[in-house]
């Protein structure tokens, strides 16, 4: 695998439950999976989609590319969300635990304003749990989702 080995624990496809909640919304329990592939090349390929434990409605998801930075303890992730918004997050790699924040982002003219995100993301086995937080629409930096997401084993 030529995929550098701080994120090779991440490949795979990940699903669980989480909760979402914001100022400006009610809370909401969603279902959620992530995928994690290695094309051949040093980084990683990320797909992620949500949908409403309620109904089954699609909510979310986004798209992008994860790889290491300028050392083996940094990490750049590059997302595209289909609401208008693309952002580029930079982090430590620390064993299992990536902490990210947005160093960039930037919104088409119809996006919602949103300011900065960031994402704490742990691995233990088969067994990754995240936390977000985002600062949009006149918000300060306030806790959004939380999930915990098995390894699927196909």
């Amino acid at each position: 695998m030529t995929t550098a080995p701080p994120l090779a624990f991440l490949i795979g496809t990940w699903e669980g439950e989480g909760v979402g909640e914001y100022p400006t919304i009610e809370t909401f329990q969603y279902r959620e999976e992530v995928t994690f592939t290695h094309p051949g090349k040093p980084l990683l390929v990320y797909t992620q989609r949500t949908w409403a434990m309620d109904d089954g409605r699609p909510l979310h998801s986004e798209t992008g590319y994860w790889r290491l930075g300028a050392s083996p303890d940094r990490v750049e992730v590059m997302l595209s969300h289909p609401f208008g918004v693309v952002e580029l997050q930079e982090g430590t790699v620390d064993g299992q635990t990536l902490r990210l924040a947005s160093s960039t982002v930037a919104s088409a003219a119809t996006a919602k304003d949103i300011e900065a995100i960031e994402r704490d993301i742990h691995v233990d086995g088969d067994e990754l749990r995240y936390a977000v937080r985002m600062a949009a629409v006149g918000h300060v930096l306030t806790h959004h989702l939380a999930a915990t997401l098995r390894r699927r084993r196909d």
